[in-house]
């Protein structure tokens, strides 16, 4: 059977600063006179027009202005990244597309997505029918044009392209992004769909001697303690909720010999002004699963739409995790989203095992990494093999696991309970 991301990398297009572009522009020409293309180099602005336009078109949650404001107050502007938001409007005037991109500074200059790293999903918003009015065709000489522009401000100017983790579809659209000279990301992401009642969706997913050991260690954290599922509303409890949540992420980071990322500048600040900002307080859900007067997991998820993403979880390393609370909070967390309403529930990227479990729609993952300039080419190619490398790691469960065990076994100290799921 033919492997379907091999299918798109198969039809992927040309550089995008190539002259081999030029087939493809006598079809484009109509569709160029009709889309007028701004780049804003902040946010202000296109502010408006933005929140309006995310109400209505295909993205996601990380696409959203709230997500991307905060994190460039608090990590992108330090950085001294430049936006370059790119807006691509009908000739009615009405938004097409709005492509949040941004420059990062270095040695090499490089065009990435706004927020790149801190977004599990990177695309355009599109506007609904963004299909039927760009052709693939169209989509190439459309996304050139906007290199050359770039490439003309001196704000904008950049060595390398790094567009990554980007999903192969937009909404129900195919991502016109992953149709350029794109490789599969390392790692892909989960989803399921909440059809039916909680129950239904829970006796569907997991056979009955899951459910006898689901309800057993509950039983068994409930000796421990009354265990609830609680969603705190007042600013101060949900800072205190997040402070323990980075602590047992912190512990968690270490014992697993990664970086520590609340360690890193404006990343605490961001996560904990996202959840807390009267402003951007809707976006976020934050919830604990306590167990007598121990907190014993912690999430902070996002809500958009009719989507719950899954972001941030962590939990208690004391005598608690012995009878799963991580895995007994998911399940809360899969009830509540029912229970509101939300049709998606998306695990976000990552291929961890208890996604697997759960979902029942892999969301396939591409990179582009192309050079601009010969000061970029070196880091393109090195981007390129890391990027192979650590798909084949990650991608062979054998390989993933002996890695993750001798990264863990180089860290001193006491390790995670091997009981703990």
């Amino acid at each position: 059977m033919s492997d379907p991301s091999q299918a798109i990398l198969d039809d992927r297009r040309v550089h995008p600063y190539s002259p081999a572009l030029a087939a493809a522009r006598l079809a484009a020409t109509l569709a160029r006179s009709s889309i007028d293309i701004a780049i804003y180099d902040g946010f202000d602005a296109i502010e408006q027009e933005w929140r309006s336009f995310e109400t209505e078109a295909d993205c996601t949650v990380f696409q959203s202005f709230d997500w991307l404001a905060t994190w460039f107050l608090h990590i992108g502007q330090r950085a001294g990244v430049t936006p370059a938001i790119v807006a691509g409007r009908r000739a009615g005037g009405e938004l097409l597309f709005l492509a949040p991109l941004a420059v990062v500074p270095g040695l090499v200059r490089r065009l990435t997505w706004l927020g790149g790293d801190f977004c599990d999903y990177n695309c355009a918003l599109l506007a609904k029918d963004f299909s039927e009015q760009v052709t693939p065709g169209q989509f190439d000489e459309l996304w050139a044009e906007i290199c050359r522009r770039l490439q003309r401000q001196p704000q904008h100017r950049h060595d390398l392209v790094e567009l990554k983790k980007m999903p192969e579809t937009v909404g129900a659209q195919p991502n016109p992004f992953v149709r350029l000279d794109v490789g599969l990301n390392p790692s892909g992401a989960h989803l399921i769909n909440l059809h039916g009642t909680w129950d239904e969706i829970y006796n569907a997913k997991r056979s009955s001697a899951t459910r006898r050991r689901d309800r057993t260690k509950r039983k068994r954290l409930g000796e421990l303690g009354e265990v609830r599922f609680v969603t705190p509303q007042e600013p101060d409890e949900i800072a205190r909720t997040l402070e323990t949540l980075v602590l047992q992420k912190s512990k968690s980071f270490a014992r697993m010999g990664v970086t520590n990322m609340f360690a890193l500048p404006g990343r605490r600040d961001f996560f904990f002004a996202l959840a807390t900002n009267p402003r951007t307080r809707h976006l976020t859900h934050v919830s604990r699963l306590d167990v007598g007067s121990t907190w014993a997991a912690i999430n902070l998820g996002l809500v958009f739409g009719d989507c719950y993403y899954h972001v941030l979880a962590s939990y208690d390393d004391g005598e608690v995790s012995r009878f799963g609370p991580g895995a007994a909070h998911l399940r809360d967390l899969l009830c509540y989203a029912v229970e509101r309403g939300l049709h998606c529930f998306d695990f976000t990227i990552g291929d961890e095992r208890y996604k697997l479990e759960w979902s029942e729609r892999t969301l396939l993952l591409y990179d582009l990494v192309v050079p601009v300039t010969a000061r970029g080419w070196p880091l393109a190619a090195l981007a390129r093999g890391e990027r192979r490398l650590t798909r084949a790691i990650k991608q062979n469960p054998a390989l993933w696991t002996t890695f993750s065990r001798l990264r863990a076994a180089l860290v001193p100290g006491p390790k995670k309970p091997a009981s703990e799921e």
